[in-house]
């Protein structure tokens, strides 16, 4: 087995997409993730995996606090811009939640506070401990076999 052949099988599975940002310095950092589950319930436990090649890794690592923006249908061009595979046409403006920036009208949003950092492989797994949760209507922009996809239900 190959890398490509993982990453066509990984493909597979359909995910939605999300938005990590923490805010360091007074400046909000932010990278696309697909690779983001629940964990636990008690304590409140969410994981995101980040690539060590990636700009975001050591900004999550030295961050305490951070969110999750889950995308809606509608929020593409946030996912290609913070995945640097498209140039935002005007400066980005960010909301505030729980102290924490997010972005404008996401399907929801989660704070969290780092728990724990485990380097798994060539990512880094981040566990968040939850603080709040925003509740948005809408629905989800999805991720399968590399496009972009839409619930049509």
């Amino acid at each position: 087995m190959d890398e490509r052949t993982f990453r066509d099988a990984m493909g597979n599975f359909a995910t939605g997409i999300t938005v990590v940002l923490a805010e360091i310095d007074g400046q909000i950092h932010g990278m696309t993730v697909n690779a983001f589950m629940s964990v636990s319930l008690d304590p409140m436990l969410v994981m995101v995996s980040i690539d060590e090649k990636a700009m975001m890794y050591e900004k999550i690592i030295d961050a305490n606090h951070f969110s999750i923006c889950f995308l809606r249908e509608d929020q593409q061009d946030y996912s290609m811009i913070f995945a640097n595979q498209k140039q935002p046409d005007h400066p980005i403006q960010f909301d505030r939640f729980d102290g924490q920036p997010i972005l404008k009208n996401p399907l929801a949003a989660i704070t969290c506070s780092k728990y724990e950092l485990k380097q798994a492989g060539d990512h880094m797994l981040v566990l968040g401990e939850v603080k709040n949760i925003l509740i948005n209507e809408g629905k989800p922009l999805l991720y399968y076999q590399g496009q972009y996809k839409k619930i049509t239900e």
